[in-house]
């Protein structure tokens, strides 16, 4: 069962404080690391540093809809990414330069303009708020942010180690947070018809559902189960990534 929009700002806000408290004792400069090449190809750590700022505001600018607006589903609206992707990376790198003199204040900035945005707005999930890729559900729009930050939460695990520890409590993924945005990615594929299929292993099922693993059978098999006791999982391969 997918989360509601109360879950899901909870989940947002403990994701997002604990994201922040791993990454705040490394400094604006990361301990030296700032220019250094991240996990994802193009960007240096410092530039998805500020892509968390960029995702945040993205929920701060949400403004209500028209009444009778029809909304993107989630699935429609993570789908724009691909195509954005050159537009998306433009604007993480200028906004990188235009914050570069304090990062971590900055980011953090954002982020508090999306959590009294997201209050704002109210308790109701299926409120059409209108977002900068176009109008989607309230809810959905929440559950956008939280699949950034913890996909994101992941890639810096992957482009810091060795200069942070991330084990155990120094996790800056919260398993809540994770667990909320592995079902939803799950139901986004069983909506196109995977089957009934539950969640083994959340994050090898994030790192296969958004490309961050390369996409491999064994590796699916372990991350889902089949509900269906007649057969096992389906190859997904033609439904992945998601993102």
């Amino acid at each position: 069962m997918t989360a509601d929009l109360a879950d899901i700002s909870a989940a947002l806000t403990t994701q997002w404080d604990r994201l922040r408290t791993w990454v705040a004792p490394l400094g604006d400069d990361l301990l030296g690391t700032r220019d250094r090449p991240s996990s994802l190809e193009g960007w240096t750590n410092g530039e998805l540093v500020a892509h968390l700022g960029r995702a945040m505001e993205a929920l701060a600018v949400c403004t209500p809809a028209p009444a009778g607006t029809v909304p993107l589903t989630l699935a429609e609206y993570l789908g724009t990414y691909p195509e954005r992707a050159a537009d998306i990376d433009q604007v993480t790198r200028a906004l990188a330069a235009e914050i570069a003199h304090a990062p971590l204040v900055e980011v953090e900035a954002r982020a508090q303009k999306a959590f009294a945005a997201l209050d704002a707005l109210g308790p109701d999930g299926h409120r059409v708020v209108q977002a900068r890729r176009g109008p989607i559900r309230l809810r959905d729009m929440a559950m956008s942010r939280l699949v950034e930050l913890v996909v994101h939460a992941e890639d810096l695990v992957a482009s810091l180690s060795g200069v942070v520890g991330s084990a155990g409590a120094a996790n800056p993924i919260d398993r809540t947070a994770q667990r909320i945005v592995a079902e939803e990615l799950l139901d986004i594929v069983v909506r196109r018809g995977a089957g009934s299929l539950e969640v083994t292993d959340p994050g090898l099922w994030i790192r296969l559902a958004t490309g961050r693993t390369p996409y491999d059978v064994d590796d699916l098999a372990r991350a889902l189960a089949s509900q269906d006791t007649a057969g096992g999982v389906p190859d997904l391969g033609r439904m992945l990534p998601i993102l």
